[in-house]
């Protein structure tokens, strides 16, 4: 505005009679506007440096160098802006020059001087006002921040730490529903899943103890592999069976640690084989495993893995081999004299003997010894089954053993040959024992036939009984020229065994006397063996227990 009309002024023709006032009258009227608290120093200068108006009366009408800013405005037309301080007061100050234009020719200056401490003042409150505005802004979002985060994280930060509980198998703790937005709506789903596998946790665990307690009392050893067929799990009696740990057999391949590499290749021809038996025999025992394979798959039917159960079928061989021998025994036995009856009867019947009248008789006589001996075959078969099946009663009683031993051995005295002697040590007192006497009679019975069939002429047999702690030891000693072998003692009282089998069926034995006997001295919850040396004898002993005092008292 103060630019305007001060060029409006200069811009005026005026000649000599112009009544109106002068150029230097209304620049001072013009600058005579702007108090000095707007302006600390204003001038209008002319073309000759003179003042022609100022806010200052002092200064008007004085001509001023035309130095600096003031110079270049009027000489060449550009103005200048500049901040300073004053010398005096030290304060701001804004000097601006402006040149005044008549038809683009500089003609003049306005220079002026403000102060602009106040300006800065303002400034600097207003940027103090922003700052504490920024800063009660910051806080405030900082606040507001951290409310929110708490009220968004809290929520997942409980979840992370129940997610990590549960990865633990902790499944007890709850995430605490805060709302019903989404993160409420997390927290809630987030317990659900915690309940459903809290369950199947549970159902898991169960299933695993049924499964552990199955496979830890198992009587069958049980197996499993990984897809290449390695071992990974075995239970306890298969570690007995195959007799290596875990811990050695974990990672081997099953088809090594079975020794079957001869039969199979790899892990997934053992299922195609079904089953197995497995010698795992030494030179000092059988020992048979029978193993069954099946495998295990995936959703794509890929194989994953093998399971194998594993048994001890060592007594089940024995009793099927012994069951074989048994059948070929009993056939053998039967056949002999069933043969021997058919040739004397055939030649009766058609050889003409039945009208020899010395022969005749004898072929009869030897039809009905073979007769009597399948009789007495029989007879025995029938008991031991019985014995077998426990249908053979025992009618047990307490009595004085003593008697009943001079009793059979009177009862031998009487029917024994006259080269055979008797020497009975049996001491003279009273010893009570719980007994059937029937089938003590028959144990000492076979035991004294066979010590007598194997005695020579001449030859001693020795009744003993011996009283020890809280049993009776009775023995049967003969002084039989062959004897036997250490390695046969224990087989002379299984089914149908013979030391000498010819002169045995000379004699007429069935080859079960002593395996009766065994059964029945068990049975009395006795013990029965045997000692012998080569060509000196053989003694057999068994043994009862005694009767205890109480409880013999009470049964009088």
């Amino acid at each position: 505005m103060l630019t305007a009309n001060v060029e409006e002024a200069f811009g005026k023709e005026r000649s000599e009679d112009d009544e109106g006032p002068t150029l230097q009258e209304e620049i001072r009227d013009i600058t005579s506007r702007y108090y000095s608290d707007l302006f600390s120093d204003l001038k209008v200068i002319d073309s000759q440096f003179r003042v022609l108006g100022s806010n200052r009366i002092d200064m008007i009408g004085k001509k001023i160098s035309g130095n600096g800013s003031i110079r270049m405005a009027i000489v060449h037309g550009q103005p200048d802006d500049e901040v300073r301080r004053n010398s005096e007061t030290t304060d701001r100050v804004l000097v601006r020059t402006i040149p005044i234009m008549d038809n683009g020719v500089p003609v003049g200056a306005i220079y002026s001087e403000a102060s602009i401490e106040q300006v800065y003042s303002q400034l600097e409150q207003i940027n103090r006002i922003f700052l504490n505005g920024t800063i009660l802004a910051i806080i405030v979002s900082i606040i507001l921040g951290i409310l929110v985060a708490r009220t968004i994280t809290k929520p997942i930060t409980e979840m992370r730490k129940q997610a990590m509980g549960m990865a633990r198998g902790d499944f007890s703790k709850k995430v605490n529903v805060y709302g019903t937005d989404e993160i409420g709506q997390l927290a809630i789903t987030f317990n659900d899943m915690n309940d459903r596998l809290k369950l199947a946790n549970q159902t898991t665990e169960e299933e695993r103890r049924k499964l552990s307690s199955v496979l830890s009392n198992m009587s069958d050893g049980v197996i499993a592999t990984d897809e290449e067929g390695n071992i990974t799990l075995m239970n306890h009696p298969a570690t007995q069976l195959i007799g290596m740990t875990l811990h050695q057999a974990k990672g081997q391949p099953i088809v090594e640690v079975l020794q079957v590499e001869d039969k199979v290749i790899d892990a997934k021809e053992l299922e195609e084989a079904g089953s197995l038996t497995i010698d795992f025999s030494d030179e000092e025992q059988l020992f048979l495993i029978k193993a069954n394979f099946s495998i295990v798959q995936d959703e794509a039917g890929k194989f994953m893995g093998l399971i194998t159960v594993i048994s001890d079928v060592t007594e089940q061989e024995k009793v099927d081999r012994e069951r074989k021998e048994f059948v070929s025994n009993v056939s053998h036995e039967l056949r002999t004299p069933l043969t021997t009856m058919r040739s004397y009867l055939e030649a009766l019947t058609e050889g003409g003997a039945m009208e020899d009248k010395e022969l005749a008789p004898q072929f009869l006589q030897v039809t009905q010894n073979e007769t009597e001996r399948m009789i007495r075959l029989v007879n025995d078969l029938l008991q031991l089954s019985k014995m077998d099946h426990k249908e053979s009663t025992m009618y047990k009683e307490r009595i004085d053993i003593i008697p009943l031993f001079h009793h059979i051995l009177d009862r031998f005295d009487m029917n024994k040959a006259a080269l055979i002697d008797f020497e009975r040590k049996i001491p003279n007192e009273e010893i009570f024992v719980w007994v059937d006497k029937d089938k003590i009679t028959q144990v000492i019975d076979n035991i004294m036939s066979n010590a007598i069939k194997y005695s020579p002429e001449g030859g001693k047999i020795t009744f003993q009984v011996a009283k020890e702690v809280h049993r009776l030891r009775i023995s049967i000693s003969d002084q039989g020229g062959l004897g036997i072998a250490v390695e046969k003692l224990d087989k002379i009282f299984e089914r149908f065994y013979r030391v000498d089998k010819a002169r045995s069926r000379e004699l007429g034995g069935t080859g079960l006397g002593l395996a009766i006997s065994r059964e029945i001295v068990v049975a009395h919850h006795g013990q029965i063996w045997a000692s012998s040396i080569e060509g000196q004898g053989t003694t057999v002993y068994f043994t009862l227990p005694l009767v205890n005092r109480k409880r013999g008292g009470s049964r009088k």
